[in-house]
């Protein structure tokens, strides 16, 4: 089953096993989530689990919002998220919940917005090379062939332009948790993640993990039978 939390990027560092091995570490910091919402089959038509992280002024939020959150007996939220396929039993109304739910070696998948770049050439955006810059050539960073003249006469769908770069929501699979610290609500996990500093985060239990484990738990019942 699925579990989850947001958090916000705080940066990188540099983590020291017990083995002396250094570990580039990405510090993500997950204060306390709210339970804002649980919903189920008979309500809703699906089951998931909202989750509210990062308390909103009173000025930018508005009558649904605060209604919302007075059932969970909390303040708005500035970001809500849903997390599905989880077990509803564990899960109520003003829950709150925290870092805990992770450990060193958890192997999580983790979602976030990568850095807008703005408007970019195919040399950045596609990392096409370029053409010689000098010797009369009047080829040097342009895309290249649009494609044949006469026929088909347009050009393909899939063509690698300039274009906007960046600003996409990207998932990182199968990144292990280094270190969980309660006192200090963060979690470092081995490796980079996407997005900016201060950027929201979601951390889940990684999906193909389990499904690998599952895979090699059934290999080994056959091989004993």
């Amino acid at each position: 089953m699925t579990k989850g939390i947001l958090g916000k990027k705080v940066g990188m560092t540099q983590f020291f096993t017990a083995n002396g091995e250094l570990v580039p570490v990405t510090v993500i910091e997950a204060t306390p989530n709210v339970v804002l919402q649980v919903k189920t089959n008979e309500t809703d038509g699906y089951e998931a689990v909202q989750l509210g992280y990062q308390e909103m002024r009173e000025v930018l939020s508005n009558k649904p919002a605060k209604g919302h959150a007075a059932k969970a007996k909390t303040a708005p939220k500035r970001f809500i998220r849903e997390f599905n396929n989880v077990e509803l039993g564990e899960y109520e109304v003003g829950k709150e919940i925290k870092v805990d739910i992770f450990a060193a070696g958890d192997i999580v998948d983790v979602t976030g917005t990568t850095k807008g770049h703005g408007f970019q050439g195919v040399i950045k955006r596609h990392g096409q090379s370029r053409g010689p810059m000098a010797h009369g050539s009047r080829y040097h960073r342009r895309p290249g062939s649009m494609g044949a003249a006469s026929f088909p006469s347009r050009v393909f769908k899939g063509k690698k332009l300039a274009g906007r770069m960046g600003n996409d929501r990207v998932t990182i699979q199968n990144l292990e948790v280094v270190m969980v610290d309660v006192e200090k609500n963060v979690i470092l996990i081995k490796g980079n993640v996407p997005g900016s500093k201060k950027s929201l985060i979601e951390i889940k239990v990684a999906r193909k993990a389990a499904n690998k484990k599952n895979k090699k738990e059934e290999k080994r019942k056959k091989c004993q039978t």
